[in-house]
């Protein structure tokens, strides 16, 4: 879909994938761009009026439904928001995989069940959600994100084809190690933030359910399309 006069809402939009997400909007035909995220301080200045700052934890089910309100307008919701806390699914804190599973899971659920009917007032639009490659096959050193992430794959799937019919199409994003905060403490080659952003923007004005927006997620993708099982031993070795 032509991303061109689109409105668009990006969830966590302060740093990381989130930020570098709106400037790559704005270097498009974009109507108009919500910035979403916990604390609309931290955002930074976009110098666009194009841009909203919206206040949006996604976990608060009263914000959800403010932001949703707020903007009635919206073609094109992107659920980046997310956290990395747990590790090891034996041995990490109940608070911790919780923490994910709240955030990662049915936090971008809550926001994405809110936007549904907005989307199909508007014709339709997209619901575009940022998974994880690790949510196709698990690193052990990081269990309970990665659970978190299998969790969002598959109702990406499931929301794909109960989203059909009013005709919002359901994009899932795929990235493999990106320069975020979020990641400084991974020793491993890493895409840039900016460069996954434009090509998750690519990814959608091309009409890809499925988006790898980096080379080693889009490897790594093509190892778990032919053989599931080998990605999950190439992970082992972490």
């Amino acid at each position: 879909m032509k991303l061109d006069n689109k409105v668009i809402l990006i969830t966590g939009a302060s740093r990381g994938i989130g930020k570098e997400t709106v400037e790559a909007a704005l270097k498009l035909n974009v109507k108009k761009i919500y910035a979403a995220a916990r604390n609309i301080a931290q955002l930074p200045d976009f110098k666009d009026i194009r841009v909203v700052p919206v206040t949006l934890d996604i976990t608060n089910a009263e914000q959800i439904s403010a932001a949703a309100k707020l903007a009635s307008d919206v073609d094109v919701l992107i659920n980046n928001a997310g956290v990395l806390s747990a590790g090891s699914v034996l041995t990490s804190s109940t608070e911790a995989l919780l923490e994910d599973l709240t955030v990662n899971y049915i936090g971008t659920l809550m926001v994405s069940r809110a936007f549904q009917p907005v989307l199909k007032a508007n014709g339709g639009g997209a619901i575009v959600s940022v998974s994880s490659i690790l949510g196709k096959a698990s690193i052990a050193a990081m269990g309970g994100y990665c659970a978190s992430k299998a969790a969002l794959f598959s109702a990406i799937q499931s929301m794909r084809t109960e989203l059909k019919s009013q005709g919002t199409a359901v994009f899932g994003v795929f990235p493999g190690p990106t320069e975020t905060d979020m990641t400084k403490g991974l020793s491993m080659p890493k895409a840039k933030a900016s460069d996954t952003a434009a090509n998750i923007l690519k990814g959608i004005e091309a009409g890809d359910e499925d988006i790898y927006p980096d080379e080693t997620s889009a490897q790594l993708a093509q190892l778990w399309s032919s053989n599931p099982k080998q990605l999950e031993r190439e992970f082992a070795k972490f």
